[in-house]
């Protein structure tokens, strides 16, 4: 029997790959391009090459691999299966793209090709014009980088590079990015646009300007057609009269909506106000604005800050005439005033803030509580006035020497200021008095209970210093020992001291902090690289 030794089994195994890599090779290797029709021409001067020029009926016409092309003149070199194309060049890829230019080339092998030269790019939904655009069939990217203008539907966009990526339909514009809309213009360094959808994503310093309004952000996200956006990372956007800052920001151009999440800031640039929160909506075309979560509204009095803060804070009407709103849980701070209220109403217009439900207020150590109180400020000066405490008004005052309180209870009271300290107080109908005198050595001289049907009170450095009776009623100073200690309270005291607000900071006391949403960002676009280059010619001319 004949046996086939190991050697010579291994030269046949080898001999056989070979054969098997070389028929894989050709399977490999790309078609060659197919010219349809065109007059043949040899030239001498190009003896690589091919030459097809137009009939006088129909262009040049050459297919490969799922792509047309028609031009009026075309330089073939078959051995490198790449075309030169030139005059009324057009590239059609099935009904997704086609491109027009005035000279184009393609590479066969690589599936490559190159335009130039008033380069149109077409595909559903926008077209492309540049100078030059380069083509990767196998990743279905173009791209251009020096300058281009895209137009969809709505919209014309420029940069100075830009990118197509076919399969998603997809624009990314980068360096001197600019979108012009009849109701708008964006400028920004990088944007990546969708053609089908008309959503585009903002990165780096964007701004979105129009005549009602500014958008500014580093991320964010806008529909060019529907107009609504949503920007992260120091967004902020700037109306007429007023500014918004937050974490987040929707805005919604039709409606003249915008909300807001997360560290807000809405300033008031013509009254001078500022109301922060953490979820707030602003409707321009309303001139309302709605504030929550932690909402404090800042407003200046005579170089000092008014603080109101509330569960809700609503700011409505013309600059001229704001009107802040507050509910539940009121709480006012000033330098030398604070208080407390269900609600609360200011109007910048008249200088009048109205306290309403349980209201009270402190002003040094004088605390007055009634039914309703108003503060009327001097619209001039913006400064306080006076103030007035409706039904049930009520004055305390404690005696800083000693345990008791001074009171003063009626049923209106009216307080006056000079240089934003309360100096006179009048309380007038049914009104009644415990009052602890004191000599000018600070000595107590008794305790002073009477009736009137009005009475006046003179305050300096915030104390009590003096008291007017008219139309009084008898009453008379007991010596302290001789006044019991359950009459030393007129009836309704209540001193609320511990209440009072002492700083800034106690505006939030006694409430948990706001669980805040996580903000959903923006991702950063991949970083492609700028694998385009033109193709190595093989010197032919």
């Amino acid at each position: 029997m004949y046996s086939m030794s190991t050697t010579h089994l291994q030269k046949i195994f080898f001999i056989a790959l070979a054969f098997l890599m070389q028929g894989l090779s050709y399977a490999q290797e790309r078609q060659k391009v197919d010219i349809q029709s065109g007059y043949l021409e040899i030239d001498p001067q190009f003896p690589d090459a091919v030459i097809y020029t137009r009939d006088p009926a129909n262009q040049v016409y050459i297919i490969h691999e799922g792509i047309e092309m028609w031009c009026d003149k075309a330089f073939v070199y078959l051995n490198d299966n790449f075309v030169k194309a030139f005059g009324n060049v057009r590239l059609t890829q099935a009904d997704t793209i086609s491109m027009t230019s005035k000279y184009a080339e393609y590479d066969g092998n690589t599936l490559f090709a190159l335009a130039i030269g008033q380069v149109v790019l077409t595909e559903p939904n926008s077209n492309l014009k540049t100078d030059t655009l380069y083509f990767d069939r196998k990743k279905q990217e173009a791209y251009y980088r020096s300058g281009g203008t895209v137009r969809d539907t709505a919209s014309i966009l420029t940069s100075k590079i830009g990118r197509y990526f076919a399969n998603t339909k997809k624009y990314r514009f980068i360096r001197d990015v600019n979108v012009k809309n009849p109701d708008y213009t964006i400028t920004a360094p990088q944007l990546d646009f969708y053609s089908e959808t008309g959503a585009a994503f903002l990165y780096g310093r964007s701004v979105i300007k129009s005549e009602t309004s500014t958008v500014y952000c580093e991320r964010g996200f806008y529909d060019t057609r529907g107009n609504t956006g949503y920007f992260v990372k120091n967004s902020r956007i700037d109306y007429d009269d007023r500014t918004i800052y937050g974490d987040s920001i929707y805005f919604d151009r039709n409606r003249g909506f915008a909300s807001a999440t997360n560290n807000i800031k809405v300033i008031d640039t013509i009254n001078n106000s500022i109301i922060r929160g953490h979820y707030a909506e602003v409707f321009r075309k309303k001139d309302s604005v709605f504030i929550t979560k932690r909402a404090v509204a800042v407003m200046e009095r005579d170089q000092d800050s008014l603080y109101i803060h509330a569960d809700t804070l609503r700011v409505t009407g013309k600059p001229e005439n704001r009107i802040i709103r507050g509910f539940y849980d009121v709480r006012l701070f000033k330098s030398d005033m604070s208080g407390k209220s269900d609600s609360i109403h200011v109007n910048q217009k008249s200088g009048l803030t109205q306290l309403l439900g349980k209201p009270i207020l402190w002003n040094g150590g004088n605390q007055m509580t009634g039914d309703t109180i108003h503060l009327i400020s001097n619209k001039i000066t913006e400064q306080l006035d006076s103030l007035k405490v409706f039904d049930h008004a009520f004055l305390i005052q404690k005696d800083s020497l000693g345990t008791g309180y001074n009171q003063v209870k009626g049923k209106i009271l009216i307080g006056l200021f000079t240089e934003n300290e309360l100096d006179t107080v009048h309380i007038i109908k049914n009104s009644e008095v415990i009052f602890y005198p004191r000599d000018d050595e600070d000595k107590l001289i008794g305790i002073n209970n009477t009736v009137s049907s009005a009475i006046e009170i003179y305050l300096k450095a915030k104390k009590i210093t003096g008291i007017k009776f008219l139309k009084k009623v008898p009453g008379k100073i007991y010596p302290e020992s001789e006044f019991p200690e359950n009459a030393r309270k007129l009836t309704g005291f209540n001193w609320r001291g511990d209440e009072r607000l002492l700083s800034i900071k106690d505006l939030f006391k006694g409430q948990d902090p706001p669980v805040l949403p996580k903000i959903k960002g923006i991702v950063l676009p991949k970083e492609e690289e700028d694998e385009f280059q033109e193709d190595p010619k093989k010197n032919n001319n």
